[in-house]
């Protein structure tokens, strides 16, 4: 939830749309409890009797933002909640079942306080997600407190480049860039927010959000003040800069307010009233040396009727502070009057708007909460005394996750380890890029045989990678029955590894696996197996910038040839170009339509069918004008 009321809708207009590439080579903080929640129930939505949903996406997701994104996640899991925290979902429980909330003991927010502990089941859930995680070699950090909370922190500190969360107050915890929503088997891009943008829209800094989370709202206090909503505190969070807004809401709590009661400014009544006609905005013109009506043009000319004499050299100079008494300029006076009091009643209005939101703040007691400003400004929300411990991305353990899915999920160990193909491949390269592979083959069976092509999926240009089988493949020696059963489907069984299969049909080229759903959320293209003469080949999409680091030459050498190729197409349709511009020489088949300009020189006697003198032979003229447009054009053409 975040911050109350419609706080992310004040933040959409200053959001950044960006493409599955803006992740490639950033780490990324991944609040765990929201993947959790969310995604859970969107795989519950479409398949109710879906098995372990959490770890399901928690597993497809990681790989998709690991692999086919290029990010470096860190997951981080939520600690203990704060006291607040425990009162405000209580709260929100009694008030979704229609309970009478003056039955809810109040929050007593210190540290000796009890701790409402989490969801039995949630607990689990998460555990089974940080095992999960561990075995694939990702870190997990534990936060004090709230997820968000060091998400923010890690981001602000420089440790990682972007939240993932759907919780608004990470901003307030210090986030600098939050992305709220990412789906990465989705083609539309996903909301970005960047804390420059907004401040540089909205004017809204950390301590002022922090500000309007008390005023609206939040995780820690439900209610906030009544009769704020988001665009109404923002207005009066403008009022005060950064560094004074909080001390400013200290005050206004206690009964001081900013704003003085009473008139600081003269009295309406003592200004004249506007007249009700339209007034003019502009005088009429006036004498620059004298200052009466009329120009001074006039007045070289005819003179002054105000000065009453009969040239400008005896018109009388306008002395200091001179104030023209003619009409038009009373009417001018009597305008800007006018708007000086439009302006008064404005600001008045605007005095007694601030005067009676203060009024509602210092209604309310306790206000602000001091513990609330403590958790959103703290910087200490890691479960550990020794600071950010170092980030390290570690390989899969592949037979312990392999055993863990098989026994959690019930999936076979070759449908595990061929989702598992694209996450070891990307792996693989980074080493590679790096100079830190101990092996120059990919799961220790395949290595780099060449670039297929480039392949444009979710709008990023990805290598079309071809790894060749190093080890013979083996046909799988099963019992009788099941070697009879696969006879009998016409199919052929490819190890990939171990004593694990893949099925493949002869009518397929991607492997089908029995008695598993194809339809997850997020998950990954399969690698593509070919078999050429007893020849093993998989087809992965790779990063192009990763793999022209870790095989320069043969990248250099795909460059080329399509380099070559290109230059072969233009060449070719440069001479389909000129050959379709070129007159054909000898006589024109029978029943091809000829061109304009030989169409009109065979008829108008330029061509070879025009008599000696040049004029036209009457078989050229003899259609009758009566016949349609239409009809004498096909006759000239038949």
């Amino acid at each position: 939830m975040g911050v109350g009321g419609s706080f992310w809708d004040l933040l959409k207009p200053y959001a950044r749309h960006e493409g599955a590439g803006y992740l490639r080579g950033r780490r990324v903080a991944v609040d765990l409890s929201f993947w959790v929640v969310s995604h859970s129930a969107a795989i519950r939505a479409r398949s109710p009797h879906a098995r372990l949903p959490h770890l399901r996406t928690l597993f497809f997701r990681t790989l998709s933002l690991f692999s086919k994104m290029g990010a470096f996640p860190v997951f981080v899991v939520d600690g203990q909640p704060s006291p607040l925290k425990s009162q405000a979902r209580a709260a929100r429980f009694f008030r979704g079942s229609g309970m009478d909330l003056a039955a809810l003991p109040e929050a007593e927010a210190n540290a000796d306080s009890p701790v409402q502990p989490r969801n039995a089941k949630f607990t689990r859930y998460v555990e089974d997600c940080v095992e999960l995680l561990e075995y694939l070699g990702m870190p997990v950090l534990r936060a004090k407190g709230e997820g968000e909370a060091l998400c923010a922190q890690l981001n602000n500190q420089g440790h990682v480049d972007a939240c993932i969360t759907s919780d608004s107050d990470a901003f307030l915890f210090g986030a600098k860039t939050v992305i709220k929503v990412l789906r990465s088997n989705c083609k539309e891009p996903f909301e970005c927010y960047n804390m420059a943008d907004i401040e540089s829209g909205l004017g809204l800094k950390r301590k002022q959000m922090v500000a309007m989370a008390l005023l609206v709202g939040s995780d820690h206090d439900l209610h906030g003040v009544p009769g704020f909503g988001p665009e109404t505190a923002l207005r009066f969070v403008q009022l005060f800069d950064e560094d004074n807004v909080l001390a400013k809401l200290y005050e206004i709590g206690k009964g001081v307010y900013p704003f003085i009661e009473g008139v600081s400014a003269p009295s309406i009544d003592d200004l004249p009233s506007p007249s009700t006609k339209s007034l003019p905005r502009a005088r009429s013109p006036h004498c620059s040396h004298c200052g009466h009506p009329g120009n001074k043009k006039n007045h070289i000319k005819d003179g002054c009727n105000f000065c009453l004499v009969d040239s400008l050299e005896h018109c009388v100079e306008k002395p200091a502070g001179f104030i023209c008494e003619c009409p038009s300029c009373d009417k001018v006076v009597l305008f800007v009057l006018g708007y000086i009091a439009r302006n008064l009643k404005a600001q008045r209005r605007n005095e007694n708007w601030q005067i009676k939101v203060c009024k509602r703040i210092a209604a309310e007691t306790n206000f602000p909460n001091e513990e609330i400003i403590k958790l959103y400004l703290s910087d200490d929300n890691l479960d550990n005394e020794n600071g950010v411990p170092l980030l390290t991305w570690n390989k899969p353990d592949m037979e312990v996750l392999v055993n863990f899915l098989s026994f959690k999920q019930n999936w076979e160990p070759a449908y595990i380890r061929q989702r598992m193909l694209p996450m070891l491949s990307t792996i693989y390269l980074r080493e590679m890029a790096s100079s830190q592979s101990k092996s120059f083959l990919l799961y220790d069976q395949y290595k780099f045989h060449s670039i297929q092509r480039i392949k444009i999926r979710y709008g990023h240009p990805y290598y079309l990678v071809k790894w060749k089988r190093v080890t013979r493949s083996m046909i799988s020696n099963d019992s009788p029955s099941k070697q009879t059963e696969l006879e009998g489907k016409n199919e052929k069984v490819v190890v990939l590894d171990g004593d694990d299969e893949v099925v493949f049909s002869d009518e397929e080229e991607e492997p089908t696996m029995i008695s598993q759903s194809t339809e997850l959320l997020d998950e990954p293209d399969v690698p593509q197996v070919l078999d050429d003469d007893k020849n093993y080949f998989l087809l992965t999409d790779e990063d192009i910038e990763l793999v022209n680091a870790a095989f320069p030459d043969e990248a250099q050498r795909f460059q080329e040839e399509q380099r070559l190729k290109e230059a072969k197409s233009r060449a070719r349709k440069s001479k389909l170009n000129v050959a379709g511009f070129e007159t054909p020489k000898g006589p024109r088949p029978s029943g091809v339509q000829l061109s304009i300009k030989e169409f009109y020189r065979s008829k108008k006697g330029l061509g070879g069918d025009s008599g000696k003198d040049g004029s036209r032979k009457s078989s050229d003229v003899d259609l009758s004008k009566n016949l349609p447009k239409s009809v004498r054009r096909r006759l000239l053409f038949d």
